[in-house]
């Protein structure tokens, strides 16, 4: 459990790193490229692009680590902390200084995480998952995807970007599921792995994720994007955990309200940070190079 949540902890770092660096390579390619794959072809010759996939490559390592040791419901609320992390470091960079809303933000995040997972205390359930159980997760998680993605054809650049990211959010929730999969049946070995379905489904989800990201973040603001992506993915996951995996969490009169509050909280947190001015000061950086 420890190993589960250290590895959390510092995925969640490398994955608002990366966030970060692909967002700035992502703002400056043109609208009409989005959800293409050409999309991504482009964004290949960017320096600052590629670092940003090295860090996603290192930090989905460490989740994968995480996911094979720990609940779905637990390692995935953990990588909110990405932003707890980066800002005090893009705040160093940046030679300036969180306020003391930032910090507020950081606190709330803390604080409702803290509460959460405390109440919660989530099983670590079961790996096995029958294959009907797959297919309506499929079923219900594509649904959902497709109505965001053609919601996000016309309104505000804002708009597109918090639509793109949500229907990214929900197939990251997918992918994590599909991880913790993977990590199970890499314990039979190599062999068995790559004989399951599973881990060739996850490849092809993991690529549709990313340009879903890549077009989140190249549709508008990082503040429009990013909390999107880091309150929908663990919420999706935790609804995930519990009906995939059985991961239960405890539910009662004092239990469920806590939880409740603990997401809210958390929630709350996560979008008073993305609002810091180490990330508006990322975005109007971006739209000067432009």
């Amino acid at each position: 459990m420890l190993l589960a949540v250290v590895c959390a902890l510092v995925s969640s770092l490398l994955y608002a790193l990366a966030s970060v660096l692909q967002h700035r390579a992502a703002s400056a390619q043109p609208m009409e490229h989005a959800m293409r794959l050409g999309l991504l072809t482009r964004l290949a010759h960017s320096r600052l692009w590629l670092i940003g996939i090295a860090f996603d490559g290192l930090a989905y390592a460490l989740q994968f680590i995480a996911l094979g040791h720990g609940a779905l419901v637990l390692v995935q609320p953990l990588l909110v902390c990405g932003l707890l992390f980066a800002l005090p470091l893009g705040a160093w960079l940046a030679g300036s200084r969180m306020t003391a809303r930032d910090w507020w933000g950081a606190a709330a995040v803390v604080l409702g995480l803290t509460a959460f997972l405390l109440t919660a205390s989530p099983h670590k359930g079961h790996a096995e998952v029958a294959n009907r159980d797959w297919l309506v997760l499929f079923l219900v998680t594509s649904a959902a995807i497709g109505v965001l993605l053609v919601a996000a054809r016309g309104g505000s650049n804002r708009r597109r970007a918090a639509l793109f990211a949500a229907a990214a959010a929900i197939n990251y929730g997918v992918t994590a599921a599909l991880t913790k999969a993977a990590a199970h049946l890499l314990a039979g070995g190599i062999g068995e792995l790559f004989e399951s379905w599973e881990v060739y489904v996850l490849i092809g989800a993991g690529a549709l994720g990313m340009l879903m990201a890549q077009s989140a973040f190249q549709a508008g603001a990082l503040d429009a994007s990013l909390p999107v992506l880091t309150v929908v993915d663990p919420v999706v996951s935790i609804v995930i955990g519990a009906f995939l995996f059985g991961e239960a969490v405890h539910s009662g009169f004092v239990a469920t309200p806590v939880e409740v509050f603990g997401l809210v909280l958390m929630t709350i947190g996560v979008f008073a940070l993305s609002k810091a001015e180490v990330v508006r000061a990322v975005h109007d950086e971006n739209a000067e190079s432009g």
